[in-house]
């Protein structure tokens, strides 16, 4: 029989209801308990429930321990699921609190051998996924430079966000450090690593603590750029808004590629007025195009068949120093090297 992997789970708060719906789906995986400081949401979810995680490490002695808590919590939730010996460990964003604590995650991952994958979805949505294999084979040629535009129009009014995660209003950094930090990923999954970047940020509802609008441009090597441009009041042309969160546009010199709202991707062949189909709209009506299956079965993978493990935590230092420039370059309107 094929090797199941256990995995104990650390939160039970709003989104981890699509972590656990993922790992019952994983034919290799089994979760097999849940962690919270408040007991009655760890049984909800129908595991062995536990309000202490050292408990839990000791017991179940889990394969994969998956943190779906917030930032003040995951350098010493790393450091203790480390000492219990498991094969992997996976943890949400933000990825810690600061860059130090980061980069103690990742020595602490390295001195253990035993890989710490942040949880940073987007770049396994299986539109950018197509986008990245179109542009693997050289589909649209040499790519000059990227637009995404975020508009998931969530964002309008005193109410804005409080039905879904009501914390967003109060954090002090908001589109970058929350939302933008997923394309700060996914352009480098597709583009690489930029040299330099520039931000204009701005607060548009006065409702809320941190930005919620703004223009991130990177650069890179050649004069290529890529764009976010990014409005949580605005909304775009699509049924649910949600899915893509707004539409991107790669050029390349010899064609174009486009993503809808719907998840589908099209090319265009320079010159030519018409259109193909490279994936089809989206059918899954969870989150994201099914993006946390797709990276919680890619550490599945990763461990059972020894294939390459992306967004490690060493891996994703870049991401968080990418996030500081931002703010900095906002902070002074001055160009930041990377």
């Amino acid at each position: 029989m094929p090797q199941t992997l256990k995995v104990g789970c650390v939160g039970a708060g709003y989104f981890s209801r699509f972590h656990y719906d993922s790992w019952d789906r994983i034919e290799r995986a089994e979760p097999v308990a849940s962690v919270n400081r408040d007991i009655t949401k760890a049984r909800a979810t129908g595991l062995s429930a536990y309000d202490d995680l050292d408990v839990m490490l000791a017991e179940v002695k889990p394969d994969i321990v998956d943190i779906i808590t917030p930032p003040v919590t995951h350098l010493d939730y790393i450091r203790r699921a480390l000492e219990a010996g498991p094969k992997a460990i996976v943890c949400q964003k933000p990825f810690c609190m600061d860059i130090d604590e980061a980069r103690e995650a990742a020595r602490l991952s390295e001195a253990a051998d035993v890989p710490v994958v942040v949880h940073e979805n987007f770049r396994f949505q299986p539109w950018y996924r197509a986008i990245k294999a179109e542009t693997d084979r050289g589909a649209i040629g040499d790519i000059l430079q990227l637009t995404f535009r975020l508009r998931p129009g969530d964002g309008q009014g005193p109410h804005a966000y409080l039905d879904r995660q009501p914390y967003f209003q109060n954090m002090p950094r908001f589109l970058v450090h929350e939302t933008a930090v997923h394309w700060i990923d996914t352009f480098r999954f597709l583009m690489g690593e930029p040299q330099t970047v520039f931000a204009d940020l701005r607060r548009m509802n006065p409702v809320i603590a941190g930005e919620d609008a703004g223009y991130i441009i990177f650069s890179y090597a050649g004069g290529v750029r890529a764009m976010f441009d990014g409005n949580r009041l605005l909304d775009h042309s699509a049924e649910n808004t949600r899915c893509t969160m707004g539409e991107a546009l790669i050029e390349g010199s010899s064609g174009t590629i486009d993503l809808k709202g719907d998840g589908s991707v099209h090319l265009r062949r320079f010159g030519e007025q018409a259109s193909c189909e490279v994936l089809p709209p989206s059918t899954h009506e969870g989150f994201g195009g099914d993006c946390v299956y797709h990276l919680q079965n890619h550490v599945v993978a990763a461990v059972l068949d020894g294939i390459g493990i992306e967004n490690t935590a060493g891996d994703y230092l870049p991401v968080i120093q990418a996030e500081n420039a931002i703010y900095a370059s906002a902070e002074t309107g001055a160009w930041v090297r990377l």
